[in-house]
């Protein structure tokens, strides 16, 4: 569960990492008061679960309350990547010196916590790590031993940060591990001209299994931005929008994950990410084909399953359920194998729906999948 820039910013402010005077609102009348009250020029952020707000037009500098407020109802009701912009948080102006890059994340391979620090930020770290790798310090934290000042002075120097920072990477590994946190970001962490150290925006990502120890965040955080996302919550579901054109149904997150990754590789992109389980029942099956052909994205669905728990005739009859529920329009590629696998081909076959394909390998099926959506 990802945290608004405003929810993270005031766990920070908890912790005692020094960020800069900022309120949140939803109305550009108010916007005008608050602008006011933090000293006239303010920047107006969207606050949405989305990254690429300043390229979208939901970060602006104004002047003034007068364009405070002018800005802030521009910003409002904007649609930033499907995400629709309900709040804005209006933040003091920061004379910036320097801007650098902290994280902590999950390694869940690894089974530890990663540290990941930049002197170079305010940008993507992506792309700073794709053009200058070596800009770009990853260091291990043992969870059981944290970040402890000489951790955090051994991450700022691998880094090339100030020492100023040491106390604010203590403090962030504090918030991440008071939250149940999977990731803390701050992106840019800045040094200003008067010396002083500031988080100027925040990225927390909750882990959803904790979340009955974080009872402090209630429905307005839990609530899902994007439709699609809601709908499948509602039902559920374990799904994630992305920005592709390739449906994904698998039984197992790391099915899931692999076969994003071949489909990349295939020269197409993933439309989402949804996993239905080790002991999925039909509906479910039904109910996950009903929201990714919602998607007006995608133009080919690939179903992936590994039948154990989950056998693959089921999975079969929940294919045949949502073909009755729902007009297929978009070809439906299935790759069943496993348990009960020649049953539930045979199932498809009885149904023979002209859009619906099998493939007896996860890469062949991927491959017609990706091939069918590039001539979607």
């Amino acid at each position: 569960m990802d945290l608004y820039e405003h929810e993270a910013r005031a766990l920070f402010e908890e912790r005692g990492i020094p960020v800069p005077r900022a309120e949140v609102t939803d109305s550009p009348q108010e916007a005008r008061v608050m602008a006011r009250r933090l000293g006239g020029s303010v920047v107006v952020k969207a606050q949405v679960k989305t990254g690429g707000r300043g390229k979208a037009g939901g970060v602006r500098l104004a002047t003034d309350p007068a364009e405070a407020e002018r800005t802030a109802r521009r910003i409002l009701g904007k649609d930033i990547k499907g995400h629709p912009v309900r709040k804005v948080m209006l933040a003091q102006p920061v004379d910036i010196e320097s801007e650098f890059y902290v994280a902590y994340v999950l390694d869940r391979a690894a089974g530890r916590f990663l540290a990941i620090a930049s002197a170079e930020g305010g940008t993507d770290i992506e792309e700073v790590a794709a053009v200058r790798p070596e800009a770009v310090a990853r260091i291990p934290v043992d969870p059981a031993e944290g970040v402890t000042s000489a951790k955090a002075g051994e991450i700022a120097e691998a880094a090339g940060l100030p020492p100023q920072t040491v106390d604010v990477l203590v403090r962030l590994w504090e918030v991440l591990v008071g939250q149940d946190a999977v990731l803390v970001e701050v992106n840019p962490l800045v040094r200003t001209r008067q010396g002083h150290i500031l988080a100027l925006d925040g990225k927390v990502t909750l882990d959803d299994n904790a979340r009955f120890r974080q009872s402090r965040w209630g429905a307005e955080t839990i609530a899902h931005d994007d439709p699609l996302e809601a709908a499948a919550a509602a039902k559920g579901l374990n799904y994630v929008k992305l920005d592709g054109e390739v449906g994904v149904i698998g039984n197992g997150a790391g099915l899931v994950m692999s076969t994003l990754d071949v489909v990349a590789g295939c020269g197409a992109r993933p439309a989402n990410f949804l996993d239905i389980g080790g002991g999925a029942s039909a509906q479910v099956m039904a109910d996950g084909l009903t929201v990714i052909l919602s998607d007006p994205a995608v133009k080919s669905v690939f179903v992936n399953v590994f039948g154990g728990i989950t056998a693959c005739d089921a999975v079969a009859d929940g294919i045949v359920r949502a073909l009755d529920e729902v007009r297929l329009t978009k070809p439906l590629v299935v790759r069943l194998d496993g348990n009960n696998a020649s049953r539930g081909r045979a199932v498809l076959d009885e149904r023979a729906h002209p859009l619906v394909q099998q493939a007896t390998t996860m890469d062949g099926a991927v491959r017609r999948a990706a091939e069918l959506a590039n001539a979607g």
